[in-house]
């Protein structure tokens, strides 16, 4: 059985709830990501943040970067994948919640993120053309 920890890309990194908008985009530069988990105090997921979530609600806002931090935009009930979870079960649940990135957690810890590249990597074009078909869906 193909599992979240064989599809994942490893090596995901949090961001603390505390840090600032503009640090989070300065780590999304240096790791040439779209998104962060978000951490709080006990290094538990809190929230994800994506570069959407800093330009749209946080740029378009007015706001400062400088002044917002990232567990400011966490919102929600985070979603997340056990490490030994398999490939239906992550489809299922990025499909459920029409989501496109979902955090790989194994021992209450993070150990990667899963994305739509890594999907595409790992699904036949029949499989990724239906998840696609479902997670974009405007219902």
């Amino acid at each position: 059985m193909t599992t979240a920890k064989d599809i994942m890309h490893a090596g995901a990194q949090w961001i603390p709830a505390h840090e600032t908008l503009d640090r989070a985009a300065q780590l999304m530069r240096d790791l040439n990501v779209g998104a962060l988990p978000i951490a709080d105090a006990d290094e538990r997921l809190c929230g994800i943040l994506t570069d959407r979530d800093i330009v749209v609600g946080c740029v378009a806002m007015g706001h400062d970067p400088a002044k917002v931090t990232a567990g400011e935009m966490a919102q929600g009930t985070p979603r997340w994948i056990e490490s030994d979870s398999g490939v239906e079960d992550v489809l299922q649940e990025m499909e459920s919640h029409q989501i496109r990135r979902l955090p790989v957690i194994e021992d209450k810890r993070l150990v990667g993120m899963i994305s739509e590249a890594d999907l595409a990597q790992h699904l036949s074009d029949e499989q990724l053309a239906g998840w696609v078909e479902r997670v974009y869906a405007r219902g």
